[in-house]
């Protein structure tokens, strides 16, 4: 049985403008110890499908169909007593932005043990304990536990958010672009250390981000999103090598290689659509090179075009 299976996955923000259909049909599913890289451009729904699994969508927003199956039970079903004993000690996430996601007036050996206390039963004494270990777990000397974020540089600060997701053993690890705004050095870093992580505690981890590199280097699937859907799903080194839809044919082609044939970059015009208002058909046709009539008129089909590999492309039938 699969650690999640996300499907049919409706996130609908409820405005004065209209309905933004912020994640509308999604569905994938991942393994015990794999990881999972969710990639597109902004505004493709990334976020908010993590924050869908963690049930944090913040109000206008709210699931409003579709099933998130972890370990079995059905989290859209569960009340919000049920799921508090779900989040954080089966499924934790990295917040995207370190220095905005950590309190400025707490010590950031606070900040780790408010998150142990709030879901587990323990001592003042055995919580703070548990926060110097998790921050030597990561590179940082439990001394600094008494210290504030802004003590701390950018890298660091993403080790304590790092800490912080670990606090009480989840199973599954979301980590919202937790590379952005790093220089490259303390990018490889960081993401070495949740390598590393998840090797010695076995976790499944899911990776949000923009950087198809940083998804080759770390994933053992993908799912590319374009406009509240996923348009490809399947194995990395499938996708990154025969990507079957337009979008992600286009995303390797804006993406530089020092391997192979010197070659110019491909740009994709024009911008992703308002999700309030998408386009009929196809949400990438307006954008897309290879796009036909029929792809105007009619969603196309999200079907496995070979064994584990996903597409949503009338190109594909």
């Amino acid at each position: 049985m699969s650690l999640l299976d996300v499907e049919s996955l409706k996130t609908y923000f409820f405005t004065r403008e209209g309905v933004v259909q912020a994640v509308d049909g999604v569905s994938f599913n991942m393994d015990r110890e794999e990881a999972l890289g969710l990639a597109g451009e902004s505004g493709c729904g990334k976020t908010t499908t993590a924050l869908s699994i963690m049930r944090l969508v913040p109000a206008p927003g709210r699931v409003v169909e579709g099933s998130i199956f972890f370990d079995g039970k059905d989290l859209v079903q569960m009340d919000e007593e049920e799921i508090k004993n779900v989040r954080w000690k089966e499924v934790s996430i990295i917040f995207q932005g370190a220095m905005n996601a950590l309190n400025p007036v707490l010590t950031v050996g606070k900040q780790i043990v408010e998150a142990i206390q709030a879901h587990e039963e323990t001592t003042k004494e055995e919580a703070w304990n548990r926060a110097e270990e998790l921050l030597e777990l990561v590179g940082i000397t439990g001394l600094r536990a008494r210290e504030y974020p802004h003590e701390f540089s950018g890298g660091m600060r993403q080790r304590v958010m790092i800490a912080m997701s670990l606090a009480c053993n989840p199973k599954l690890v979301i980590a919202d672009e937790p590379v952005t705004a790093l220089d490259v050095i303390v990018q490889a870093q960081i993401l070495k250390l949740l390598r590393t992580l998840r090797e010695k505690l076995h976790l499944s981890t899911i990776l949000i981000t923009h950087d198809l590199s940083v998804i080759a280097d770390f994933c053992d699937k993908t799912a590319i999103m374009y406009a509240g859907k996923i348009v490809e799903y399947g194995e990395v080194m499938t996708i990154f090598k025969e990507p079957v839809h337009p979008y992600t044919q286009a995303l390797m082609g804006a993406f530089p290689s020092i391997k192979g044939e010197e070659m110019s970059l491909l740009s994709l015009p024009g911008a992703p659509p308002p999700l309030i208002d998408p386009p009929s058909g196809c949400r990438f046709h307006p954008r897309c090179q290879k796009a036909m009539d029929i792809c105007s008129r009619e969603e196309p089909k999200y079907i496995e075009v070979e064994k584990g590999h996903f597409s949503a492309c009338h190109l594909n039938v």
